[in-house]
């Protein structure tokens, strides 16, 4: 899409000076990094690879039961490829002891306990690391309200939250990861068989279109519809994220 063209190695370097501002600026030297396997986090790694050097770039495997070996291979696939330190803890038995007293929990809650689980989990390792926790959230997601408060969400700084999808897709080519993490389909894995565009009942390429013009070009509703979009779409999306508003706040203070 013409419109979400970037110019990947100003990107590239743009990214890699933030990453290596935010850690200096903290007065850190290292990050941490959960590594699923996917397109965001290969991303991130590969960045905080170039900006700090593999040696301070620690890369968290966090596997539940039902994460498949496809998706363990291509976490130590790109780990490899960065020649970054990893290391695999398994969420299983926590997860499972928290809900053996809620057996009716639905896929939702239990999603967002692995998610919350999993950042508990990064931050118990970056005190011993001596590293900051880098975030993984692409700026569609942000938008869309797709992620769990102090889950994924959480982090210390966060490169790709300026990106949309399609255009961490696009880095992701241009700077040279693996074909099969960029063309694999966008899946945090909570429950088999999920999937992040059938979730949102949305696919990425024609919601990223649609918040570029609306968020970054400012369109009203009636230009949106000459592009093509429905009334029923805008209005989904445009619910969506104003329902979820409150996840991309810091919490309110009361003032006395």
């Amino acid at each position: 899409m013409r419109e979400l063209r970037i110019n990947s190695a100003k990107v590239k370097q743009k990214l890699v000076r933030f990453i290596r501002g935010q850690t200096e600026q903290a007065g850190f030297s290292r990050v941490v990094i959960g590594l699923s396997g996917g397109l965001d986090s290969s991303v991130v790694l590969y960045l905080c690879c170039q900006a700090l050097g593999t040696e301070n770039v620690f890369a968290l495997i966090l596997p539940y039961k039902t994460t498949s070996v496809q998706t363990l291979n291509q976490a130590g696939l790109i780990a490899r490829r960065c020649r970054t330190k990893t290391r695999s803890i398994y969420i299983t038995a926590q997860i499972d002891a928290y809900f053996k007293n809620f057996p009716h929990a639905d896929k939702i809650r239990r999603g967002n306990k692995m998610a919350r689980e999993r950042m508990s989990i990064l931050y118990d390792q970056s005190k011993e690391l001596d590293a900051l926790v880098a975030g993984t959230s692409n700026r569609t997601e942000l938008l869309l309200g797709y992620g769990t408060i102090y889950g994924d969400l959480a982090c210390a700084f966060n490169p790709l939250g300026g990106l949309y999808k399609t255009q961490v897709r696009q880095l992701a080519g241009d700077i040279g990861l693996p074909k099969e993490i960029i063309q694999k389909t966008p899946s945090a894995e909570l429950w088999p068989g999920q999937s992040d565009e059938r979730e949102l009942g949305l696919t990425y390429a024609r919601v990223d279109r649609f918040l570029y013009y609306l968020v970054d070009e400012k369109y009203p509703d009636l230009r949106l519809l000459k592009l093509g979009f429905k009334n029923s779409f805008i209005e989904k999306v445009k619910g969506r994220i104003a329902n979820n508003a409150f996840k991309r706040r810091l919490s309110a203070v009361a003032k006395i």
